[in-house]
């Protein structure tokens, strides 16, 4: 008797799986899908404008890196090395200032904003350069969120700087 009882479950459950497969003709057509439109998420512009940061860390240290799609809340950087996910950085802006025109010899200031930031997302782009499969290249670029504006200090040395 419990053999026929184990029997007919293993029937039933073989029966409940062989269910007909829909359709799916459809995927193969070649038939254009209309466009859905893509909702924008962010909530601050976005400005597309390359330009050189440092990036400090208490665990790499400071590094040059080329910032990238700036805005209010959060910035990409394209760096030689990616933080892990959650790491606090500071992303030091840098900008020289005009030098006195009274006084020519003397060299201009330079004005620094310090933000701590969060790493929270990684690129890792690969792509070609020419026509060639020699001309391959690649990119690393983190995503960052900025946490806090703080007081600018005396700028980094150069000799700091990876």
């Amino acid at each position: 008797m419990r053999f026929l009882t184990s029997c007919r479950t293993w029937l039933d459950h073989y029966l409940v799986k062989r269910r007909a497969l829909p359709d799916l003709s459809h995927v193969l057509d070649a038939r254009p899908t209309p466009a859905v439109p893509v909702l924008e998420k962010r909530i601050h512009t976005r400005f597309d404008k390359a330009f050189v940061v440092v990036i400090g860390s208490e665990l790499y240290g400071d590094s040059l890196a080329i910032a990238r799609n700036v805005s209010a809340g959060g910035i990409l950087v394209e760096m030689p090395y990616a933080p892990p996910l959650g790491t606090i950085v500071t992303v030091h802006f840098q900008c020289a200032r005009d030098p006195d025109p009274d006084a020519p010899d003397a060299p201009g200031d330079i004005d620094e904003l310090v933000v701590r930031a969060e790493v929270k997302h990684h690129h890792y782009l690969n792509f070609r350069t020419g026509q060639g499969d020699e001309d391959c290249a690649a990119a690393r670029a983190i995503g960052l969120r900025f946490v806090e504006f703080l007081e600018s200090a005396a700028p980094i040395a150069t000799d700091r700087i990876q």
